[in-house]
């Protein structure tokens, strides 16, 4: 009795204790769950520094003397300096110099230069700049003289590399009696811009 009783402890035993490693496969390692990256928005560049380039685009000239207006390509260059303040907003100062030959219907006369000193100020947005702009114009005609007045207007600008940027800018002109003909004159330029930034 006492040697089935032993056999049977050890039986139980046998069965109750781990199995041998050569006997199953190993359990499969639990799978490692990686927390997500989460992409870093790319900063928004600086904008301060020098930059110079050329626009071209078109121009729509008016007067206040009836059937005296005209519109053609106008295009030149520009340079500057802006200073980023580093809280999303950008200032700067600079200067255009467009060339043209702008018939004028019934005046016999032709608009050929329009230069411009400009203040800006704009917020970024991603890669982008924002801005309006205003500042000083002045006129030649090839014969009715030269005049200046004021400008005023907005844009976009956007920077494809660290130093190239593309935008476009719209602008509203005033010139008041302007040259030998004593009349007023408006005129409206919308431009495509690309600059180098140094």
């Amino acid at each position: 009795m006492l040697k089935t009783t032993t056999a049977l402890a050890t039986g139980a035993a046998l069965l109750a204790s781990p199995a041998l490693a050569g006997n199953i496969e190993e359990p499969a390692p639990e799978p490692v769950v990686e927390a997500p990256v989460v992409p870093v928005a790319p900063a928004s560049p600086n904008w301060t520094g020098f930059y110079g380039g050329g626009q071209i685009g078109w121009a729509w000239v008016d007067t206040d003397l009836a059937g005296v207006d005209g519109d053609d390509l106008i295009g030149g260059v520009n340079l500057g300096y802006d200073f980023d303040l580093g809280n999303n907003w950008v200032v700067g100062a600079g200067a255009d110099y467009d060339f043209a030959d702008i018939s004028l219907s019934g005046a016999n006369a032709s608009v050929e230069n329009v230069f411009r000193a400009k203040l800006r100020g704009g917020y970024k947005i991603g890669q982008g700049l924002a801005y309006g702009t205003t500042g000083y114009a002045w006129a030649d005609t090839d014969n009715i003289g030269d005049d200046d007045g004021w400008f005023i207007g907005g844009g976009y600008e956007h920077m494809i590399t660290e130093n190239i940027s593309l935008g476009g800018e719209l602008l509203y002109h005033q010139f008041d009696d302007f040259g030998t003909a004593n009349t007023d004159v408006e005129a409206t330029t919308l431009q495509t811009r690309a600059t180098f930034r140094f």
